[in-house]
């Protein structure tokens, strides 16, 4: 059977809706019973990162680029976890995913692997945060929120409060990066005010070209600010060690953000 343009390989439902997989030129990607790819393979180099979106959200390398103790909400095909899982071999990943069907093509689908430094739970990540701020602190020094569902990002992880939990989970100096949906202006300017509120406007957005994601990097109280010429430097160095495209997500920040700019780097 073919679907957006493609050969679809895998086919269910749960209780949340359909999930399908669709093989097309040399890509494999997740859909929710939409033409929207919610994860991204290349078949050939399957542990390189291929969505634009995903790709970006990696930007914050440059601001932290070890990360060890990362918290996820939402995995999808789990191709940003593989990707952390392979290129950081210190780094541990909690993961809370809300349908476990999902988790089972991300296994048997994208190949994400069965590795002691990843812990996955079902269930709601906003519920998750919510609980784990409860009894604990600073625990994480990256935290990464993807989530969404066929109909767009859930109100449940993009309220106040929920960025509260996060804040109260992540280390002073770490870094939470969250992936947005930019033509939806009334969403995103709703969660980048509540965003901005909890972490005190320490936040800069990333338009994802020719997308219309938005990639928010909110920094934690202490993160030590950068210079410039010691970013662009490490932009070009991340740029060979990772191949992702690190000088244009630094000018796109400094494009984007002429505001705020100069309030997370140092002039």
């Amino acid at each position: 059977m073919y679907k957006y343009e493609g050969l679809v390989v895998h086919q269910s439902h749960d209780d949340e809706g359909i999930i399908e997989i669709v093989d097309k030129e040399g890509v494999r990607a997740l859909h929710f019973g939409s033409h929207a790819r919610q994860s991204s393979m290349l078949l050939a180099e399957p542990d390189r990162l291929h969505s634009l979106y995903a790709r970006a959200m990696m930007a914050g390398l440059m601001f932290h680029d070890t990360p060890r103790e990362v918290l996820m909400i939402g995995l999808g095909g789990g191709t940003i976890a593989k990707f952390m899982l392979h290129q950081f071999a210190d780094c541990r990943l909690k993961v809370v995913e809300f349908r476990g069907s999902v988790l089972k093509v991300a296994r048997s689908h994208f190949g994400l692997p069965f590795d002691p430094r990843l812990k996955i739970k079902i269930g709601c990540g906003a519920q998750h945060v919510r609980q784990a701020s409860q009894v604990q602190s600073e625990q994480h020094d990256l935290i990464v929120i993807d989530a969404y569902d066929h109909d767009g990002m859930a109100p449940e992880v993009s309220s106040e409060t929920f960025f509260d939990n996060c804040r109260t989970l992540l280390a002073k100096n770490g870094l939470l990066v969250i992936n947005l949906w930019g033509t939806d202006k009334d969403m995103f300017q709703q969660v980048a005010w509540n965003l901005g509120h909890v972490f005190d406007r320490r936040m800069l957005f990333l338009p994802v070209r020719n997308r219309g994601n938005v990639i928010g990097f909110a920094f934690g109280e202490t993160m030590a600010k950068s210079g410039i010429k010691q970013l662009i430097d490490k932009a070009k160095h991340l740029e060979q060690l990772y191949q992702l495209e690190f000088p244009t997500y630094l000018l796109d920040l400094k494009r984007h953000n002429p505001n705020v700019f100069n309030r997370i780097i140092k002039s």
